[in-house]
């Protein structure tokens, strides 16, 4: 699965006008690839690093590191998010297998709300992809035996958890399932859909576009 092309009719982000750089001070979904260091061993990379992160204007404070493990291909996970004074903005990488990563903006107000971003992350490309305050996350497993690690900026608050359907139809995200189709817990199978659900996050004034690689 190649990085989603955008594609607004299909819930997808507006590209960037041409010539505009990057908003350096907006909290927006960033694909990150840190720097490998290859020898004969083979290689090296730093998977974080707090300044690098600041000079793209992405100082957050993580405060907790997270992993998941799915077993087969197709398991999706999401759309998950945390409410407000709970939120949290989550770097996330593949560290096993491949998946299909993605954010949802869910900014009350935003002129791309309901849109989204995805990419896909594995072991071998090393791409990390930043999800802000204000974006729901969710990923589709590409492999089977997969394993996901992720920093977040916010403790767990079962209180403020919530999300929105994977396969909401006014998103559509298209998903790269098997034949077999999704494997979902029966949790994120209840989540409200899009137009159901009452959004914590207000716009704060920088919409939603493809994706950079930095």
């Amino acid at each position: 699965m190649t990085d989603q092309s955008p594609h607004p009719a299909a819930g997808s982000a507006p590209p960037r006008p041409p010539g505009a750089a990057p908003h350096a001070g907006s909290a927006l979904p960033r694909l990150i690839v840190p720097q490998r260091f290859a020898d004969s061993r083979g290689w090296f990379c730093e998977t974080f690093n707090a300044r690098r992160l600041a000079a793209l204007g992405l100082a957050v404070d993580f405060v907790q590191d997270n992993e998941s493990w799915s077993a087969r291909r197709g398991t999706v996970r999401g759309l998950h998010l945390q409410a407000p004074p709970h939120a949290q903005a989550k770097l996330v990488r593949a560290v096993r297998g491949r998946i299909y990563d993605v954010a949802v903006d869910v900014r009350r107000g935003s002129p791309t709300y309901g849109r989204f971003v995805g990419a896909e992350l594995s072991a071998e490309n090393g791409r990390q992809l930043f999800v802000p305050v204000g974006f729901a996350h969710g990923f589709c497993t590409l492999d089977d035996d997969v394993l996901v690690a992720y920093k977040v900026s916010g403790f767990y608050d079962r209180a403020s958890e919530g999300g929105i359907r994977f396969d909401d139809a006014e998103i559509g995200i298209p998903w790269p399932l098997p034949e077999e189709g999704a494997c979902v817990s029966d949790k994120d199978a209840l989540l409200p859909a899009l137009r159901d659900w009452v959004s914590p996050f207000d716009y704060d004034g920088v919409p939603l576009t493809a994706l950079d690689s930095v």
